[in-house]
């Protein structure tokens, strides 16, 4: 099977290749590249049957190079640090993955998956951890007990904190809880027009119906959500913003 390496560390490459050897892989390595333009290059000029694709490369991404490689007829293994997108996302692809640093066992097991595995489903798992990824802006994954969860945010009306869980409320009234405190959150919240008027919730601006200068926010779902006193002027200032908009 003609193999290219895709990594920018040169020491996760040759690190690669030794236990290649060790496993004793029916494996051709081909050519070993570092960057998204020498692997569209190589690739398109090389036609490999497999690949081993960092995430992060020193001028984009894994994805960025399949999005660019004419070629795609052949299988992937990601290779990824513990960057909790990029990992949340290959899970819920289902795609094989190794993370850094690689250990031969996990190596063994993702051969023989991704040998056995059609090349259309493979494809279609790519498909599905490229959508995450691209979403990033307006998604959001969530770990739960025994799954990962993409929450749309343009869908989430607000996230309530309780005894450092928080519960995600979205518009189709389903309800996620997570065992992350509210604070984990809200500097990505903040950026996707989310505004935080209590210490225990998060509204999403674009539901809020109205707001009673008693102190009380009220969604367009009927919820009432409190405003603090010592949030309320941070609150107005974000609310009648938005509302000019």
């Amino acid at each position: 099977m003609k193999t290219l390496i895709v990594e920018d560390k040169e020491y996760i490459r040759k690190g690669l290749l030794n236990l290649l050897q060790l496993i004793d892989a029916e494996i051709e390595v081909i050519g070993e590249c570092e960057s998204v333009k020498d692997a569209v290059v190589v690739a398109n000029a090389c036609k490999p049957e497999l690949i081993f694709l960092d995430i992060n490369l020193t001028d984009g991404t894994g994805f960025d190079f399949l999005k660019q490689t004419e070629n795609l007829n052949f299988k992937v293994i990601f290779i990824t640090a513990y960057e909790e997108h990029a990992l949340q996302a290959l899970k819920i692809g289902a795609v094989d993955y190794l993370l850094k640093p690689v250990d031969v066992d996990e190596l063994q097991i993702a051969l023989e998956k991704v040998i056995a595995l059609p090349i259309t489903e493979q494809k279609k798992q790519i498909k599905t951890v490229k959508e995450v990824w691209n979403n990033e802006d307006s998604k959001l994954i969530l770990s739960l007990h025994d799954s990962f969860q993409v929450v749309d945010l343009n869908e989430l009306l607000f996230c309530e904190s309780d005894k450092g869980y928080t519960t995600f409320h979205c518009s189709d009234n389903k309800k996620y809880m997570v065992s992350k405190t509210l604070k984990e959150f809200e500097e990505r919240l903040s950026k996707a027009n989310f505004i935080r008027p209590h210490q225990s919730f998060m509204v999403n601006l674009k539901f809020i119906d109205k707001y009673d200068k008693s102190g009380v926010i009220y969604l367009k779902n009927g919820k009432k959500i409190p405003v603090s006193s010592r949030r309320k002027e941070h609150f107005l200032n974000a609310f009648l913003h938005w509302n000019k908009n």
